[in-house]
């Protein structure tokens, strides 16, 4: 493998085997990027941290089609950020810039190593079978009490409560296991 640009051959290689350092470090290195060019195409802070978090995402569960020889890391992940920019606005329907500000919120806000704590969580839960990922989601994520969960899934808050203990039990087991890998 060549080294283009300034990406460090061995940090790809990193990133495509799933370490969590690499995408970490991989985040620091090129989020602004994503966020800047995210910026200037929606003209507004909010969407382009979205579309940033969304791109990061996007890139840590689909890096096995990383072709390092054919694509640059910064170019795959620019690729990446123009169709999550489509979607969005696709989404939105005809996008109307807002006023433009220059402020990163984003690389403010979310530190690499907790972005990359996220996407190890998004990614070990999109493996859970549908409905104990919606209960984990939604006591993670919506801070949704045991009995708001099994109203709005019409279960029983026994159950909910059974799905939240083992995908957390699953959840602990799988990142303690990618820990002691890095």
């Amino acid at each position: 493998m060549t080294e283009r640009g300034n990406e460090r051959p061995m940090v790809v290689q990193a990133f495509r085997a799933g370490q969590q350092m690499a995408l970490a470090e991989i985040y620091e290195r090129w989020s602004p990027l994503v966020y800047s060019f995210a910026l200037r195409s929606l003209g507004n802070v909010a969407d382009a941290e979205t579309v940033t978090q969304r791109v990061f995402t996007s890139a840590w569960t689909s890096r096995e089609n990383l072709d390092p020889s054919r694509d640059g890391l910064p170019g795959w992940l620019l690729r990446i950020t123009r169709e999550t920019i489509a979607e969005t606005t696709g989404a939105v329907g005809q996008a109307q810039p807002s006023q433009t500000t220059t402020t990163t919120e984003t690389e403010d806000t979310i530190q690499p190593a907790e972005l990359a704590e996220r996407l190890m969580l998004a990614d070990e839960m999109s493996r859970f079978d549908a409905i104990p990922q919606q209960v984990l989601q939604m006591a993670l994520y919506d801070d949704a009490t045991h009995e708001q969960i099994a109203e709005r899934m019409e279960l029983t808050p026994g159950t909910v409560k059974s799905h939240i203990r083992r995908g957390l039990l699953r959840l602990r087991s799988r990142l303690e296991v990618q820990t002691d890998a890095c």
